[in-house]
């Protein structure tokens, strides 16, 4: 399954990183990366496939979830579907 995750912060070394090493934890792929800086604000849009996971899309967002204080950041995680018109 194919999705995106969305990455808001105030802007600091290895955020980057972090996240991949997290994503690489639970077999999810980088496909494609987008990021900006806007003053002091770090953001950054991941495509990234799951179908490597054993993880479902609920036990991926808690995980995120989860690393959002150590990080310091905003992450979710959506269907690259839920973007589609029907």
């Amino acid at each position: 399954m194919k999705a995106i995750i969305t990455v808001v912060g105030l802007d600091r070394v290895g955020i980057i990183g972090e996240l991949c090493t997290v994503l690489a934890g639970m077999q999810i792929n980088v496909e494609d990366i987008s990021q900006t800086l806007m003053r002091n604000y770090f953001a950054m849009i991941l495509l990234v496939d799951t179908s490597g996971s054993g993880k479902t899309l609920d036990e991926i967002a808690l995980a995120l979830q989860e690393k959002e204080p150590e990080m310091g950041v905003s992450l979710r995680i959506q269907r690259v579907d839920s973007f589609r018109k029907n």
